[in-house]
C-alpha cells in the first residue's frame, strides 16, 4: 500500500502521515458556531473531514475524531470586539441562547447525516467545558503569560517567540484595522481568553471565575477541549483555510505555553466554497442550505458527489450548473450498479490492479478527483467480472461515502405525453428515419426528459 502523504500547513508540504501511537489517530475538527443554518458553504468542511476520516480508516487506523460546537463565545469580529453570535442570535429569535444552539444543531446534525458524513467519536460544547477553559486560562497565568484590562484577560502573543509560525506571519508587518485594533492590548496580535461581562449587557451566557463574571474567548474552547479528549499533543487539526492566521494560530500559542509541548504535528486546512468568486458567506447572500437544494430537486448525496470532484485545496465556484453535472454523473453511476448486480458474463479479475491505482490517488494528500477517474476506469472495464468489480467498489465507497450498496436505479413516471413521444421516436428508428428521430430526441428533452437507447429497448432519465 502506499504510503499516506497529507499537505501540512505547518511545514508548507506534503509529509508522510506518522501517527503519535501506532495505528491510532487523534484528530480534532473545527466545528459549527450554532447561531444559524449551516449552508452548504460551511458543510464543506465536514465533508472533508469525513473523508480524511475515512481515508485514515482505509489505511487502517483508529481514529478518534472530537468536533467542537461553538455555543458561546465567538464574537461577530476576529479582534475580540462586536456582539457574542450567540447572544446576537437569541435577542433577534426572542429565544434563549440554548434554545438557538439545540435547533440549530439538530438541523447541522441531520444535514451530516444526509450527507453520509460519520458521527464523530465526541461532540464537544463550549458551554459544557467552561471549567476547562478556566483551568486553562488558570496555567497560562501562572506561567506569566496572561494580562487584564478593562474589558478582560488577555494572552501576551509577544511571550511566546513562535507565535504565528503556522500562518508564517510577519509580526511587524501587521496594522490597526479589520483584523487588529489595539485598544488596551499591549500588542497587536495578543487575544482575548476570558472576557468580562459589561455592566451595560445583559447576557444569558456568563460565568464565574478567579477575573469575574464573564464568558471565555473563542480560541481557548478548542484548546481546551482538544487537549482534554485527545492528549496535550495529538495527531491531526482540521479547519477551513480562514482559520489559519487567527484561530489556529491562537490555538498554538496558548496551548503550547500551558504545556510546553508540541500542540498538533498535522495541520490540514480546506479551501472555499466560492459564489462568483467570492467566499460563500451568509453576509454576502447567495448562498444555500443543504434544505433548500432538496427543495430543488438535489439528493443531498449530489452534492456530496459535487464536492470529491475537487481537491480540498482548491477553491470550489459552486454553481447551480456545476451540481446539475454531477447529479448526472451520480444518477450515471447508480444506473452502472444497477446494470452490475444484473450482468452476468464472466470476467477477469482486476481488483488489485484498480485497489492499487485508487489508493495511490486517495493517499495522495486525498486526491478523490483522481480517485473518481480510477472508479470511473474500472465501471467501464468490461473485462472486469461484474460481481469482484461490484464488491471492490462497494469497498471503494468507504472512502467516498456515496451509499453504493444502497444504489438502485431511478424508477420514471413519465406522463403519456412523453411516453407517446418515445413510441414514435421507436418506430422512426426501427425504420431508419435517424434524422426525424433525432428530432423526436428534442422534442423529449423539451419535455425535461432525456432517452438512452439501450440493447433492451429505450431508457427515459429525467434531465
Amino acid at each position: 500500500m502506499a504510503e499516506l502523504k497529507l499537505f501540512n500547513t505547518l511545514t508548507s508540504k506534503k509529509d508522510v502521515f506518522k501517527p503519535i501511537k501506532k495505528e491510532e489517530v487523534g484528530m480534532y475538527s473545527c466545528g459549527p458556531t450554532v447561531y444559524w443554518y449551516q449552508h452548504i458553504g460551511n458543510l464543506r468542511a465536514y465533508l472533508f473531514a469525513d473523508t480524511l476520516r475515512r481515508v485514515l480508516e482505509y489505511n487502517g487506523y483508529k481514529v478518534k475524531h472530537v468536533i467542537n460546537v461553538t455555543d458561546v463565545g465567538h464574537l461577530t469580529s476576529d479582534a475580540d470586539e462586536g456582539e457574542d453570535k450567540m447572544e446576537k442570535a437569541a435577542a433577534k429569535e426572542g429565544k434563549s441562547a440554548e434554545e438557538i444552539a439545540d435547533f440549530y444543531f439538530k438541523v447541522f446534525l441531520e444535514d451530516l447525516k444526509k450527507l453520509n458524513v460519520k458521527q464523530p467519536s465526541a461532540w464537544t460544547k463550549a458551554t459544557e467545558h467552561i471549567k476547562e477553559q478556566i483551568d486553562l486560562i488558570k496555567r497560562l497565568e501562572k506561567k506569566g503569560f496572561t494580562y487584564e484590562t478593562t474589558d478582560g484577560i488577555y494572552f501576551d502573543s509577544s511571550k511566546f517567540k513562535d507565535y504565528g509560525k503556522l500562518a508564517k506571519l510577519k509580526i511587524e508587518g501587521l496594522t490597526s484595522g479589520k483584523r487588529i485594533n489595539i485598544g488596551e492590548k499591549k500588542n497587536k496580535t495578543d487575544f482575548a481568553l476570558w472576557k468580562f461581562s459589561s455592566p451595560s449587557e445583559k447576557r444569558q451566557q456568563e460565568w464565574p471565575s478567579p477575573w469575574g463574571i464573564g464568558f471565555p474567548g473563542w480560541h481557548i474552547e478548542c484548546s481546551a477541549m482538544s487537549m482534554k479528549y485527545l492528549g496535550e499533543s495529538f495527531d491531526i487539526h482540521t479547519g477551513g483555510e480562514e482559520h489559519v492566521p487567527v484561530h489556529h494560530t491562537n490555538e498554538i500559542a496558548q496551548s503550547e505555553c500551558a504545556t510546553g509541548k508540541k500542540f498538533v504535528n498535522y495541520w490540514l486546512h480546506f479551501r472555499w466554497l466560492l459564489n462568483k468568486g467570492e467566499k460563500m458567506s451568509k453576509s454576502k447572500g447567495g448562498i444555500f442550505t443543504l434544505s433548500e437544494l432538496e427543495d430543488k430537486g438535489y439528493d443531498p448525496l449530489d452534492f456530496r458527489y459535487l464536492f470529491l470532484l475537487t481537491h480540498y485545496r482548491k477553491s470550489m465556484n459552486f454553481d447551480l450548473e456545476t451540481l446539475d453535472a454531477a447529479r448526472n454523473a451520480h444518477k450515471k453511476m447508480r444506473r452502472k450498479v444497477a446494470e452490475l448486480r444484473n450482468e452476468k458474463h464472466k470476467g477477469q479479475d482486476n481488483s488489485e490492479e484498480y485497489e492499487d491505482k485508487f489508493v495511490t490517488a486517495i493517499n495522495d494528500d486525498l486526491n478523490m478527483p483522481r480517485a473518481l477517474e480510477v472508479v470511473w476506469t474500472m465501471l467501464d472495464d468490461f473485462n472486469f467480472e461484474p460481481k469482484k468489480k461490484l464488491k471492490l467498489l462497494e469497498k471503494f465507497d468507504l472512502v467516498l461515502g456515496l451509499n453504493v450498496r444502497e444504489m438502485k436505479e431511478e424508477k420514471i413516471s413519465a406522463p403519456k405525453e412523453v411516453l407517446e413521444l418515445v413510441r414514435e421516436r421507436e418506430k422512426l428508428r426501427k425504420a431508419k428515419m435517424w434524422a426525424d428521430s433525432d428530432l423526436f430526441r428534442e422534442r423529449i428533452r423539451e419535455k425535461g426528459f432525456i432517452i438512452q437507447d439501450t440493447p433492451k429497448g429505450p431508457k427515459l432519465e429525467k434531465i
